[in-house]
Formats: C-alpha cells, sequence, structure tokens
C-alpha cells in the first residue's frame, strides 16, 4: 500500500532512461508515489530510479503498452498517473490534473503538449499525431488534441476499460474506448521539453520511429 498521504501512484514506463530520471525524479511532488517500469533497460535505468526512492517493476515484454499496463497493475492507489520517464514533462503540471479527477470534474485529466521552443516536437510526430486524432473526431468524436502523453484517472475505471494493446497503439486504444465509455475528459495544456541529454525517444527520435508507432496506430483503429 502506498503511504497515507499519497494523492496518486504515477507510473513512468522506461527503457533506457537513466539520465533523464536522475533530474526528473527529484521534481516528483511529495504527494505522488513514483513507479517505473523498466522495460527491458540496458542502462543503469533501474538502478537509478531505486537509488532515488522509486518503486521498480520490471516488465520483459518490449512495448509502450505493456509497460503502461504492469505499471496500472503494480500501482495501489485510488488515483493514477502515467507520463514518460524521459524528462520530456514536468511531474509537478500533475498536479493540477489530478485535482480535476479526484473532485469529481472529469473521469480523465489528459495533457496537451505544449513546446517551449521550436524543434522540440519534430514535424514527423506531430503529423501523425494530428492525423490520428483528426480520424477520431470524426469517427467517434474524440475531443482531444494530443495522444494523451500524461493522464490520470481512477485506477478501477481504468483497469475496466481492458485496454489491449501492448504495443505503441495503447493510447489510442485508451482514448477509442473511455469516448466510447461516456469519460468526461479534461485537457490542459503542459510544457513539452527537449528530452533529457543521452536519451532517445523510440517513436519521434526518428522519422522510422514514428513510421513504427503510426503503423501500430492503424492496426487499432483498423
Amino acid at each position: 500500500m502506498p503511504p497515507a498521504d499519497t494523492l496518486a501512484d504515477l507510473v513512468l514506463p522506461c527503457r533506457d532512461e537513466g539520465p533523464a530520471l536522475r533530474s526528473l525524479l527529484p521534481q516528483v511532488p511529495a504527494a505522488l508515489r513514483v513507479i517505473v517500469v523498466d522495460n527491458g533497460s540496458t542502462d543503469d535505468t533501474a538502478a537509478v530510479a531505486a537509488s532515488l526512492g522509486a518503486t521498480v517493476v520490471h516488465e520483459t515484454q518490449p512495448g509502450y503498452g505493456a509497460a503502461v499496463h504492469t505499471g496500472l497493475l503494480a500501482a495501489t492507489a485510488e488515483h493514477v498517473a502515467f507520463m514518460d520517464g524521459d524528462g520530456s514533462m514536468d511531474p509537478r503540471q500533475v498536479l493540477a490534473l489530478l485535482d480535476d479527477v479526484v473532485a469529481g470534474r472529469a473521469d480523465m485529466a489528459v495533457g496537451r503538449r505544449r513546446p517551449v521552443r521550436r524543434g522540440v516536437w519534430p514535424w514527423h510526430a506531430r503529423l501523425g499525431n494530428v492525423l490520428i486524432l483528426a480520424w477520431l473526431r470524426r469517427r467517434i468524436g474524440t475531443n482531444v488534441h494530443d495522444i494523451a502523453p500524461v493522464r490520470v484517472s481512477r485506477r478501477d475505471a481504468l483497469l475496466a476499460l481492458d485496454v489491449r494493446d501492448r504495443r505503441f497503439g495503447y493510447p489510442v486504444e485508451l482514448l477509442q474506448k473511455m469516448t466510447l465509455a461516456g469519460w468526461r475528459v479534461v485537457e490542459h495544456d503542459i510544457d513539452y521539453h527537449p528530452r533529457a541529454a543521452g536519451t532517445r525517444s523510440k517513436v519521434s527520435g526518428s522519422v522510422r520511429g514514428t513510421a513504427r508507432a503510426a503503423r501500430d496506430f492503424w492496426k487499432v483503429l483498423a
């Protein structure tokens, strides 16, 4: 069980994010218990996370969705938040999203990335994001503008949605299922920073990575 003063568990799916965690974890508000899911790292991700007080769990099946689901199962707080562990987002901004869910104003609160400067969000990654969401808006009326890079909800409600994708299609399936389930969703602008030095995005770090993620997205949508 989390400490009594924990408001939510913050799940960070990570693969080779040791350099980012060194600066990211000290910024996490004390009200959030951090769960780092080590998804087959070859660097010191797990050791860094443990040394800075995070709970570390391991998922050997590669894939964003696999890591997220393992983190969800490991969480024990009533509310759970998810965020990338690459240092590109400020964990302190999670609290505003959490407040909306705890107060009952939303079933899920999500972040909408706002780059802090040019070049932070590569064109190919941004284009894929726009196309997927435009398709979801036309098909089922999804009303968010980003593929939920940061999100907060009740743990039991998220488990009940039964999101099955274990690769990069996870957030797209999540958006589909929560929209069709009639969830009330609130969107917050969040700062989007460059990744921590010494790390590389598995999606936006290359056109090939973005194409691979897009393939997973469309498999979910098909």
